[in-house]
């Protein structure tokens, strides 16, 4: 199938899903778009990297690594693993002296 092809069936069930759902009024979905967004779910399912790579088409997968720096859940999870184990887990949350004096500026 053409990019044109695949570009057409997304513009066409993308005006379908519209009225059906309205919160897809204001986004932007293009092919594209899912194809970022396959790519990211098989990043958090696990799948290594230099896959998706492949599975993109990628000549590189330096040109991949793109979606290791776009979750935060990804992030999280490599802390969580270097962490001592006296670090109580979570994330920081700054003391009201500190968010009193941010808000100041």
């Amino acid at each position: 199938m053409s990019r044109d092809a695949v570009e057409h069936r997304v513009a066409l069930y993308l005006t379908q899903a519209r009225t059906r759902c309205p919160s897809l009024q204001t986004k932007k979905v293009t092919a594209h778009t899912l194809r970022r967004t396959a790519a990211m779910r098989l990043l958090l399912s696990g799948v290594d990297i230099t896959l998706i790579a492949l599975w993109l088409g990628h000549e590189q997968v330096s040109t991949t690594n793109i979606y290791l720096h776009a979750d935060m859940t990804q992030k999280e999870r490599a802390l969580a693993g270097v962490m001592p184990p006296t670090t109580k887990p979570g994330r920081y949350q700054a003391p009201d002296t500190v968010l009193a004096f941010l808000d100041k500026l």
